[in-house]
């Protein structure tokens, strides 16, 4: 499999985008106060964007399997994901005010950013690696 190993990544790094710009269109679209952003098509394009990226990333670690534990950045970056997840569902649904849910919101955008600055930078410290490596 390690022959397919740049299409894999290049498909895990273009569901990985697509995944963020849903979710910043659907939260978007929730703070708004719309509908369409829990409308049973908009959520199923996002589980089955988010069950490839996952595909992808399994396929990656079977490839190079040692490459978890080999500087901890996808660690901090798997970490992170579970992170991203728990606030984003709770910036979609399960935020109890409009404030609350923007809260999340931000939050998960900030932990999205700093997930995608940690796997450029192939460091734990993503964008910061600069200023502590």
């Amino acid at each position: 499999m390690i022959e397919f190993y740049l299409q894999i990544k290049q498909a895990h790094i273009g569901f990985a985008l697509a995944s963020g710009a849903i979710f910043t269109l659907r939260g978007a679209g929730v703070l708004a106060g719309m509908r369409w952003p829990h409308w049973l098509a908009v959520r199923w394009t996002s589980y089955t964007v988010d069950t490839a990226l996952l595909t992808a990333a399994l396929m990656l670690l079977s490839i190079l399997p040692g490459a978890m534990f080999a500087n901890g950045w996808l660690t901090a970056k798997l970490l992170l994901l579970v992170v991203y997840v728990v606030l984003g569902a709770f910036a979609i649904k399960r935020g109890r005010t409009r404030l609350a849910k923007a809260g999340f919101y931000v939050a998960a955008l900030l932990t999205f950013a700093m997930v995608y600055s940690i796997a450029r930078a192939h460091s734990p410290w993503g964008f910061l690696h600069g200023l502590v490596g």
